[in-house]
């Protein structure tokens, strides 16, 4: 891997939450993203994988720092940027973009599409009126649209015409780091494929830097270069896309893997997993998944993986694969 733009070491968020218990208020802590590290090289996609409200999102708000981090070391092309405030943040804002996950929900019904893709660049003082409108329709052609509708609202559009709006914003300052939320979970599965290949396209063309968030294991597989799995906040597997696939070793990676369909479903046994994850706001002790894993030890209970290395590129965090094996007993 090239020399990463985007790095975090034991990246941390919690959210504090309070509520009334009588007279008094309560105050609990809810742990969102617990110890994250990862990185991102240049030109590259990490696909960031797991259910609803495992922290995913959280995660990527953290590296543009639209979210201030409880803990741990987040760098931007080598530079610490966990604890800049908004005014020194305000120039490496330029280099970031993010496409959010709900195209109607994005865009200003208030603002015409060319007010929407220029914003950028009014709030960071980029040229004129003049070049601003030429660089808008550029953009909107760029995404398959085309100049007349810059003059348009977002009322007028379909769902995939608003997304490929909001990629134009996103890269109006033309970023070296994208996020992508969910960008293609609240469009028709008929243009899922459309905004997916833009997105592929541009990628390769600009070699941005990519962390594409998804639950759609099909998707991420489609355009990321490396997956990382996340489970109640914590990266539990991270490995290069075909060796995931191929040869998944958590247990939870293993059972997201086994409920993607495929056109031989009897080939591969569905893993049916038991209960439901547990709440953020207490989670168990050890390893975080045990609650719920088919294969759980007597380690799993009261000792916490790390993610360790297993192979060249291939990280996880089980004790089926740690010397802490060796030391327990069957659960």
């Amino acid at each position: 891997m090239t020399a990463p733009l985007v790095e975090v070491e034991g990246l941390e968020k919690r959210f504090e939450l309070r509520r009334a218990a009588g007279l008094r208020r309560v105050r609990r802590e809810l742990q969102a993203v617990a110890g994250v590290s990862f990185a991102i090289a240049r030109g590259e996609t990490l696909g960031l994988v797991g259910e609803s409200g495992c922290g995913k999102s959280t995660t990527g708000r953290l590296l543009l720092r639209l979210l201030a981090p409880s803990s741990g070391v987040i760098r931007f092309d080598g530079r610490e940027i966990q604890h800049l405030s908004e005014r020194e943040l305000r120039p490496l804002r330029r280099r970031m973009g993010i496409v959010f996950q709900d195209p109607w929900s994005a865009l200003d019904p208030r603002m015409t599409i060319e007010e929407i893709v220029t914003e950028p660049l009014v709030v960071h003082g980029v040229g004129d009126r003049a070049s601003r409108r030429r660089r808008a329709a550029a953009l909107l052609e760029r995404v398959g649209l085309a100049r007349i509708h810059a003059d348009r609202y977002p009322h007028e559009f379909s769902g995939g015409q608003r997304q490929r709006i909001g990629i134009a914003r996103a890269l109006a300052l033309e970023p070296e780091f994208l996020v992508c939320d969910e960008p293609v979970s609240a469009l028709d599965v008929s243009i899922r494929a459309q905004i997916l290949n833009l997105l592929l396209d541009l990628q390769r063309e600009l070699g941005l830097c990519c962390l594409f968030i998804s639950h759609d294991l099909g998707v991420v597989r489609y355009v990321s270069d490396r997956v990382a799995v996340m489970y109640l906040g914590k990266i539990v597997e991270i490995a290069p896309t075909a060796r995931l696939y191929g040869r998944p070793l958590h247990p939870y990676t293993q059972a997201l893997l086994s409920a993607v369909p495929i056109p031989r479903p009897g080939r591969r046994p569905r893993i049916l997993l038991e209960g439901d994850p547990p709440s953020p706001l207490a989670p168990p002790p050890g390893c975080r998944f045990h609650t719920r894993c088919p294969r759980a030890f007597a380690p799993c209970a009261h000792i916490e993986p790390e993610l360790v290395e297993v192979a060249p590129g291939h990280r996880v965090a089980c004790h089926l694969h740690t010397p802490a094996r060796a030391t327990g007993g069957a659960a």
